[in-house]
């Protein structure tokens, strides 16, 4: 124990609250500070996914027009996924489908897939001694169809300024099924903005349509916001296992590093949106692209689970300080 402190949270710790009002009415929000500078914004109502995030009080991700909304908002239908998609640092995109919406073998899939808008079974948080652990537990299941749960744990350390989130999804039910993630994470202002240094060491680059291959040979130079901006995504193939991508803001000292298996996460995609408020950067990786589940089947790259089955998937988040240097 500390004998200079009356409660934990003066260094570190969880507060759990509720909002009140306006499409977010009653969700509740575990607000995590690592006590270095470090601080999350985490929904159990939205899949345990993160809101906000903050380093050494400045605002790291984007916060869509949308702001909070609770799950009863989500409509499935078409591309409505996005009256209701808050963005924040992570939305978490499955796990049925990632991407366009479309027909997959008879399934009608919606942009995006649901998880995101699914709450939580189970959300509690621990301390052990490298930091603090939200733990969360969502079902994407339905009677007569998939049955496929996620089980999340995002350990946030005390001793660095550093996350990461550890997924495994189970098949619970008696068929194979098709499984997609993505990690949707998005920057924004003012990490983001047209002097912001994004990196992504990859072996190959690739634009997702004409439009983006238009503008291919500046993938990685940022502009200001921009009316009328049309939406620019680039895929970027990693040679090896080391998938990584970071965004450093040269005006604030300070910026992000996102690292990954690529060889289990095998489809990053850079979407790149300059718009004015719709001015966001993603940095994704997922185990497909957003081009559709049946894009995915015939391009080989779907991935499945059979009864009983389980598959991790972890991602690391490591801020960037450079008077730390």
């Amino acid at each position: 124990m500390n004998p200079y402190i009356g409660h934990d949270t003066q260094l570190y710790g969880v507060e759990e609250h509720r909002l009140i009002g306006g499409k977010g009415d009653g969700m509740r929000l575990f607000e995590v500070n690592n006590g270095k500078g470090l601080m999350l914004t985490i929904s159990p109502d939205r899949c345990g996914d993160i809101t906000r995030l903050r380093f050494k009080g400045i605002n790291m991700s984007y916060l869509s027009p949308c702001g909070y909304a609770a799950p009863a908002y989500y409509d499935s239908i078409g591309v409505n996924w996005l009256k209701t998609f808050t963005a924040g640092f992570l939305t978490t995109c499955g796990l049925q489908a990632v991407g366009s919406p479309c027909m997959d073998e008879g399934e009608e899939l919606p942009l995006h897939g649901s998880i995101g808008n699914q709450p939580c079974e189970q959300a509690y948080w621990t301390e052990d001694e490298a930091g603090l652990v939200i733990h969360t537990a969502v079902k994407d299941e339905t009677i007569f169809g998939r049955k496929l749960r996620m089980e999340r744990k995002i350990q946030v350390s005390t001793r660095e300024n550093s996350f990461e989130i550890c997924d495994t999804i189970c098949n619970t039910g008696d068929r194979i099924e098709p499984v997609e993630i993505l990690y949707h994470m998005n920057m924004g202002y003012p990490l983001l903005d047209e002097d912001s240094i994004v990196k992504i060491p990859a072996a190959e680059v690739l634009p997702r349509d004409d439009h983006a291959a238009e503008d291919i040979e500046n993938w990685m130079h940022m502009e200001k916001p921009t009316v009328g901006y049309q939406e620019r995504c680039y895929y970027h193939k990693f040679a090896d296992e080391a998938g990584r991508a970071s965004i450093f803001q040269p005006k604030l000292g300070i910026g992000l590093s996102i690292s990954f298996d690529a060889t289990e996460l095998d489809g990053f995609v850079e979407w790149k949106m300059m718009g004015v408020r719709d001015y966001v950067l993603g940095l994704e990786c997922g185990n497909c692209y957003p081009d559709g589940r049946d894009v995915m089947r015939k391009a080989g790259m779907l991935k499945f689970l059979s009864p009983g089955e389980k598959k991790t998937y972890n991602v690391k988040i490591t801020m960037i300080d450079l008077c730390e240097k």
